[in-house]
């Protein structure tokens, strides 16, 4: 078995199959403390030790079926953490099983959580937590094998004040008061579906619920409910369209919960409670993410990559399955308009890493590698667009899902990797072998830079904003007259993304012509945060100074990596914003997500 070079754990020597968690959620010392035990089972005989993930985690004691268990803490890595070995009082034969308990408490710094106080909150009254584990941090909470060729089921029983709410990545198992102390209450949770570490979550806040659907309760603070309720409201209707397209959802309850605005991405699958960021109340992009989401509980949280170096295998298909939710509510233009978008997004994210950077590869090598550090565009959208290439030279849309369908039955419950996935597209395809075979996977695969072929598009919705943008590529100052707000009348939302991301992929536009677009378009009066965020790129590439604090609010006031990090990045290129951006970023690095600061901390070359 290939080993995950993300991880201390050797599944192959044990593995853990179920874990049970009983905590308490301590907001005054920004820790959760309390015990995790996890059944291990030998896979080999005579074994005598388990080696276990941690970052930044204290163990206090360590027992193995209520004997004491020596453990010892080998070598801190400098982003993997420090492997955490135990040694069993008697040796386990093959397939034995043993409970391995060990008391434990997170750090205050944990990669893992985010702690808020009050008056970071939308209430303003109580504090709030929020967990984020993938790729490789649910070892900064507890002890655990944190790769994702491991899955395990889970039990929670967790402590928190009695005027907040915990939420997981599981099914609600009830309440009650915490018998130690009358000022809390416990929270039950069981996940009897086993799901990799990095799905494993938890939320801890002053949150209030509403019903959306027969399986579906949108969770916010009392300030958004409403709000968030009404966004979501097709939920159901994607979920029923995702079980047509990939299958039955195996998971019971579908929920959504609404973060803070530091939250550092569209969304995260967690499985039952899908996470998802406040930004998305003003955007477009609603559809999509939670399209995407929702496609996740079958391509990732099913069938999920055995390790982060075929990430794409979660990405790709996820991102063809929610592009297919989009055709099937909205037309078959629709999702060729969102594929090309992405092929741009491709394009882009390469012009930003550079076509010979190794981490544009499709499948990449993780060696000495962080995976917060490899994170970019690339597994979704050129796992994307090999997907559409393969469905098009395969024989079209309905043959390709009926693929998708029996690769998740066939791979369901289990962690893969591309040779897995490349060697069922065969058995699925043997009567299309030598189409098969005429395919560049070697370049697909492990070539840097954009894929070997680009496949068809239906330029329909495309064409209006490829015509626009190069109307304003191609003029000088004296046609800036020929402009106005009628330009826009005939385009939607999308269209007006797709404009400004055409523009963004090109050399920077004259700041006279930005200049001129808001005076006729007043994209700065659009609160849409796709629109505005690549609005501001713009104005930042073309170094209209009015646009620095605009660019800076925006950069602050939510903590999406998507907005935040580009954002930082032009306006520390700009001469005029360059001291002002790290100033900035200063001030508000100790109120941001982890995974954040440290990123933008790189970007802006203020990495301690």
């Amino acid at each position: 078995a290939m080993a995950d070079p993300s991880s201390f754990a050797s599944p192959a020597c044990c593995l853990t199959r179920h874990l049970y968690l009983r905590c308490r959620a301590d907001f005054g010392a920004r820790a959760l403390r309390g015990t995790v035990a996890l059944t291990a089972r030998a896979e080999r005989e005579g074994l005598r030790c388990l080696v276990l993930d941690t970052r930044d985690v204290q163990v206090f004691k360590v027992t193995v079926n209520g004997q004491d268990a020596q453990f010892a803490f080998g070598e801190k890595h400098s982003f993997k953490g420090t492997p955490l070995e135990i040694t069993f009082p008697n040796e386990l034969r093959r397939g034995q099983e043993a409970i391995v308990e060990i008391s434990f408490e997170s750090s205050p710094q944990s990669s893992a959580l985010q702690w808020f106080t009050p008056v970071q909150t939308s209430g303003k009254k109580h504090p709030f937590l929020f967990s984020q584990c993938q790729a490789t941090h649910c070892r900064a909470i507890f002890p655990c094998q944190d790769t994702p060729a491991v899955k395990l089921t889970y039990y929670a029983e967790i402590s928190v004040p009695k005027e907040l709410v915990a939420l997981m990545s599981a099914n609600r198992d009830g309440e009650a008061p915490d018998p130690e102390d009358s000022t809390r209450k416990i929270y039950r949770f069981s996940q009897n579906v086993p799901i990799p570490c990095y799905l494993f979550a938890l939320v801890v806040g002053a949150l209030e619920s509403r019903k959306i659907g027969p399986r579906t309760l949108v969770w916010a603070e009392k300030e958004l409910v409403d709000k968030s309720a009404y966004e979501f409201s097709e939920a159901e209707a994607m979920l029923k369209t995702a079980e047509d397209l990939a299958g039955p959802y195996v998971w019971g309850q579908y929920d959504l919960l609404v973060l803070p605005p530091s939250f550092p991405y569209g969304g995260m699958e967690n499985p039952c409670l899908t996470f998802v960021t406040p930004t998305l109340l003003v955007s477009i992009a609603v559809i999509k993410v939670i399209a995407h989401e929702i496609s996740h509980s079958w391509t990732g949280n099913l069938v999920t990559n055995k390790t982060w170096e075929h990430f794409w295998l979660n990405e790709g298909h996820t991102v063809y399955l929610e592009r297919r939710i989009g055709g099937r509510l909205f037309g078959e233009q629709f999702r060729h308009f969102q594929a090309l978008g992405g092929w741009r997004e491709l394009q882009n994210t390469i012009n930003t890493l550079g076509d010979k950077n190794p981490v544009t590869n499709l499948v990449i090598n993780l060696d000495e590698v962080d995976p917060d550090v490899a994170y970019s565009s690339v597994p979704y959208e050129k796992g994307f667009a090999l997907l559409f290439y393969l469905e098009q030279l395969l024989g079209g849309p309905d043959v390709f899902i009926g693929f998708l369908k029996a690769y998740v039955q066939q791979f369901a419950y289990k962690s893969i990797v591309t040779e897995d996935w490349k060697n069922f597209l065969y058995s699925y395809f043997k009567d299309k072998v030598d189409v098969l075979d005429k395919v560049d996977w070697n370049s697909w695969f492990h070539a840097p830079g954009m894929p070997p072929v680009k496949p068809t598009y239906d330029m329909t919705l495309s064409n209006a904003c490829v015509a626009l943008s190069q109307r304003w590529i191609q003029a000088k100052e004296s046609d800036l007259g020929s402009f106005s707000s009628a330009d826009l009348k005939e385009m939607s939302s999308h269209q007006l993304i797709e404009f400004l991301a055409l523009l963004l992929l090109e050399a920077p536009l004259p700041l006279s012509h930005v200049q001129r677009m808001q005076e006729v378009y007043d994209f700065n009066a659009i609160n849409n945060s796709e629109i505005r965020f690549r609005w501001l790129c713009l104005c930042i590439r073309s170094k209209w100074e009015e646009a620095i604090p605009l660019a800076l609010k925006m950069a602050t006031d939510q903590g999406r990596m998507k907005f935040t990090r580009p954002l930082f990045r032009d306006l520390y290129s700009f001469d005029k914003s360059r001291d002002l951006a790290v100033k900035t970023f200063l001030e508000h690095r100790a109120s941001m997500h982890p995974v954040t600061s440290m990123l933008v901390g790189k970007d802006l070359k203020q990495d301690q």
